[in-house]
């Protein structure tokens, strides 16, 4: 279970800050935005991965001044000192990760098969849409109520494209292990059943990865070049046909989400949207005589 708060005590005019910790491995994340605030030097005994959306905020670290604009990614390595301050007169806001080592060793080994050494990332700002595109996905992901696999997905790929494409010391340069065609296919299946056998329950990527017999990483690229999606989508997708199947037999758009494993009304309506076209509501009352 997650924590998440807000805070502003002794912020000032227009700035504020969300602040979530998991409370069972080293992952923090926060969303805010700073007008006035002035960061003293500091570090952390984390990697902290941040993204800038509006405005700027400019820093000093490693012995030289730095902008991040809207846009553009922070790289942080433990221990680096750094202090920061809005750039523009507007301030800015920006989602931040902080990321223990043990958690990007975790995902490093699971992608090389620990032939990788840790990273160093030597330029704390670069402009990389897609870097940004995947600390966007993640911190939500953190933040909120997403499913296991979601969030493993979404942690393993904004750590494996920050180290691809940032780091001058890496994991990624000793390549990931791939399985042979015969083993992919095996793999992908395997979680495809355990995926349609367990639609109702939240599945960890780790357990899927033991039924299919090989790493999480061999695993997500399996399922993809197989299904044509992450495992997380086809999970999704299950419990959607089973809303369906709710919605048909005269369950509420409620009843039918939170039967079908869904975190909460908004949630499956969002998703019914985007896959279907139309509203849960709408597909319900499609088979009621007009």
């Amino acid at each position: 279970m997650s924590r998440q708060s807000d805070a502003h005590d002794g912020q000032g005019d227009g700035d504020w800050a969300r602040y979530w910790r998991d409370p069972d491995r080293p992952l923090e994340a926060m969303h805010a935005h700073f007008v006035r605030h002035v960061f003293h030097p500091h570090s952390h005994d984390a990697y902290s991965f941040a993204v800038t959306e509006t405005g700027a905020q400019r820093f000093t670290c490693r012995g030289a001044g730095h902008t991040s604009a809207a846009g553009m990614v922070m790289a942080f390595n433990p221990d680096d000192p750094h202090d920061g301050e809005s750039a523009v007169e507007f301030g800015f806001t920006y989602r931040i990760m902080h990321i223990g080592p043990d958690v990007v060793r975790d995902v490093l080994d699971d992608v090389t098969d620990g032939r990788g050494a840790m990273p160093l990332f030597a330029q704390p700002v670069v402009d990389d849409p897609v870097l940004a595109q995947a600390l966007r996905r993640l911190h939500p992901a953190l933040v909120g109520a997403a499913d296991p696999l979601v969030r493993e997905e979404r942690l393993s790929a904004a750590v494996e494209a920050m180290v691809r494409r940032n780091a001058t010391r890496n994991a990624g340069r000793a390549g990931p292990r791939e399985l042979p065609a015969g083993a992919q296919t095996r793999a992908a299946r395997r979680a495809r059943d355990l995926l349609t056998a367990a639609w109702d329950r939240p599945l960890t990527a780790q357990e899927l990865a033991a039924t299919a017999g090989c790493s999480r990483f061999a695993l997500y690229r399996a399922f993809r070049a197989e299904y044509g999606m992450a495992p997380s989508d086809y999970q999704r997708l299950l419990r959607l046909r089973r809303a369906r199947t709710l919605l048909v037999a005269g369950r509420s758009a409620a009843d039918a989400a939170g039967e079908a494993g869904f975190a909460d009304q908004a949630h499956f309506h969002r998703w019914f949207v985007r896959c279907f076209g139309i509203t849960p509501g709408a597909y319900r009352r499609a088979g009621t005589p007009s």
